[in-house]
This record gives structure tokens, sequence and C-alpha cells, in this order.
């Protein structure tokens, strides 16, 4: 499926906002009227919608084009809603404090449902099941488990739930955060760092592909999690139609086409998704 939507911005650089957040940095969407809740009313015809600048498969761009899995749902939900998207690709740790400052509506980028980032933003009913897994170099021996990574340097994305996962429970490890997804993987394949802890999608996706034969994955799936995709406060509305739309692709059969298309089968776990959600309509 290809993403279509009338107009795309790509934002660079960090935002003001960044140190008004600090710990719940991740994804979100914003309004080109300088977005403004429709406070539980009507909904607007475009919405501004933030998404990370690389996260393999869920977002990334392939000739120009900003494609993959998040971009085929959210496409799918404005269809199903009738609204417009206006893209905004920006870094990661950038999305949450650009919906607080209602630079973005909506973001989709493997955002992890958290109680902390609920504080800051609200979230449609959960899209994704996920976890975090360890990467280490092929030849590594020594790290087989979460226990292992105490005294060695770990690479993870800045601002990401397993950075934070890392911090709480393995407290001997020194993080080596990255603002982006290849300097992670590099710096695990150069040496600079002895593991890698990040999203399971995102991991065994590059192993598969650019890290094949360099790194491997090891140890179990942790911390089981739901990604959701972010909505700015004040925005009762949108959220509850998203929601309601994101249950009539699954009922129809269009998210495990999506599904499918970016990850090869269809997932074990989606009766459990669709239990997660509202009623289909």
């Amino acid at each position: 499926m290809q993403f279509s939507r009338r107009s795309t911005t790509v934002a660079f650089g960090a935002m003001t906002a960044i140190a008004l957040s600090v710990g719940l940095v991740g994804c979100a969407g914003g309004d080109s009227t300088g977005g403004d809740s429709d406070g539980g009313g009507d909904l607007k015809d475009t919405y501004t919608v933030a998404t990370d600048s690389s996260f393999v498969p869920f977002e990334f761009d392939q000739d120009g084009e900003h494609v993959g899995f998040d971009m085929d749902i959210v496409n799918a939900i404005a269809d199903e809603v009738g609204f417009d998207v206006n893209l905004e690709v920006t870094n990661f740790d950038g999305i949450i404090p650009g919906l607080q400052t209602g630079t973005f509506d909506i973001a989709i980028a493997g955002i992890t449902i958290t109680d902390e980032r609920k504080g800051a933003v609200d979230f449609t009913s959960p899209y994704y099941k996920s976890g975090t897994r360890i990467g280490v170099p092929v030849d590594n021996t020594d790290i087989e488990s979460m226990e292992d990574l105490d005294g060695k340097t770990v690479a993870s994305r800045l601002g990401s739930a397993p950075l934070d996962y890392l911090a709480e429970n393995v407290p001997g490890a020194e993080a080596l955060p990255f603002e982006q997804l290849d300097q992670m993987y590099l710096a695990v394949e150069g040496g600079r760092a002895d593991a890698l802890l990040y999203d399971a999608p995102n991991v065994e996706y590059y192993i598969k592909t650019t890290g094949e034969g360099k790194l491997k994955a090891v140890g179990d799936l942790y911390e089981a999690q739901e990604y959701g995709i972010a909505v700015s406060k004040g925005n009762e509305a949108l959220v509850e139609a998203m929601n309601q739309a994101l249950a009539n692709i699954i009922d129809d059969g269009r998210y495990a086409e999506i599904y499918t298309e970016w990850f090869g089968e269809e997932p074990t776990w989606l009766e459990e998704l669709a239990g997660m959600g509202v009623d289909p309509e």
C-alpha cells in the first residue's frame, strides 16, 4: 500500500519544548491551523500527523517517499474517519513535545503506551503488540539475558521506552542513547557498545536485512508493550473516531492485509488486539 497525502512537510531540528518534556518524549501529531483541539466537537478536514524519520519497517524513506506499516495504518484510519493527512517527519524525541505545544495533532511512530506519556498526550486503542529485544555481535558469547547487561555499554534510542526499561532494571549498565537508529546499530557493530536494547520488530527486521551476519538477537522478549497512536490533549472526538476506524479495519481484514505486506504473515495476536478496542460498526 502506498501512503497518500495532500501535503508533506519534513521537520528538522530539535524543538525548544523538548526540555519541558524529558522522560515523556516519543512521537506526536499536529495541525496546520496551529493545533486547535476539537474539544469533543466536530472533526477537522485535515490533521497534522507526526512520524519518525526512520523506524523500519514502521516508517522510513524509500525513493523519496515516507512509507511503512505505520504509514499505511494511519492512511487507512484517515480514510475511514474522513480526514486528510498533513505529514511531518521529525526526530522521535521531538514528537510528544510537539503534540503538547500544538505543532502536531496526531503522531504514529511505534509509540509505546505508558502511564507517564498518558499524562502528556492521549492515546487511541493499541494498534500493535510489541516487546523489547537485546542485540549483540554475532560472535558474542557473554550476553544471553538482561542480567548479562550489567556492567556493559548498551546502545538504545533517545527518549525510548527500552532506554527507561534499561535504567530501571539494569542500573549497572552504561546507557549509550542515540537520536538515530542507524547510529545505535553501528555503535554495536563498530564495538563502541557491547549490546543494544530496543523494540523487537525493529531489531529483528534489522538483523534479517542490513545487520545479517553482523548482529544476532539473544534472550527473551522483554517488557510486553503496546503501541498507540498519540493525540494532543483535548481531542476526545478525534480519539473516539480513530478508535472506531481502527476497530473497523481490524474487523474487515484491512489491518491483516497491511500487516502481512510488511511482516510476511498475519499477527498471532490479532484477536487479542481487537479485544482491546471498541466494537466494530
